[in-house]
């Protein structure tokens, strides 16, 4: 045995099994997924390509997500989690209502211009018809709140004389989402017909721009 190798040296505790830590399995298993199911879709998401990136055994996943649906459907959970989490760092409920609706629609396509397996995730499930989102226990809880955030908003709003009475802040929202999400999708064939780069940093300022502008109209009381 090598001084390199023996027991307690620095290249031996790199070499021990991930599975004695579950929580960093887990994690690792979780990232490879993300990027496998993001990339080939959950049909195509292979479980011996994410054990490979995860740098684990196979057996492994089953242990800890029991299949691949399961595994697909952790990953779904987690990627809402991560979103609604940094959500909540945004402090939505100490500003004016304007600015307040202002950071939200420039955190939301900031965010999807960072995490753009989170769009593809998203379109991965739609194609399946959210069959499996439906069978979580954890997402409507995980939502709940963040519309309610976002009603509390419009209510304070509605009563400065900032917004218009009547707002449903789930529809706020989709159209919050919607307005970044269509552009992303579709800045490739989009670019195409227009004669113009939609990916261009320009451009993609210009879009951020447009979509507070256009949220903001929207809520305008009078």
């Amino acid at each position: 045995m090598t001084r390199a190798t023996r027991p307690g040296s620095a290249a031996a505790e790199r070499r021990k099994p991930a599975a004695r830590d579950p929580a960093a399995s887990r994690a690792r298993i979780l990232r490879a997924a993300t990027a496998e199911f993001a990339h080939a879709g959950f049909a195509g998401g292979r479980v011996d390509r994410i054990a490979a990136r995860a740098r684990l055994n196979k057996r492994m996943i089953y242990h800890y997500f029991g299949s691949k649906s399961g595994l697909y459907l952790a990953v779904r959970e987690a990627t809402y989690g991560d979103i609604r989490a940094a959500e909540r760092t945004l402090d939505l409920e100490h500003l004016e209502p304007v600015a307040a609706v202002t950071r939200l629609v420039q955190f939301t396509w900031d965010y999807y211009l960072r995490h753009p397996e989170f769009l593809r995730l998203i379109n991965t499930e739609n194609l399946h018809r959210a069959t499996h989102l439906r069978r979580s226990r954890r997402i409507a809880e995980m939502h709940s709140p963040f519309v309610e955030l976002i009603a509390q908003l419009l209510r304070r709003g509605e009563a400065a004389g900032l917004f218009r009475a009547g707002l449903d802040p789930r529809q706020v929202y989709i159209s919050i989402a919607a307005l970044g999400y269509f552009y992303l999708n579709n800045r490739f064939t989009l670019s195409v017909i227009y004669g113009t780069d939609l990916s261009a940093p320009a451009a993609l300022q210009q879009r951020r721009a447009v979509i507070v502008e256009t949220v903001l109209a929207y809520l305008r009381a009078g």
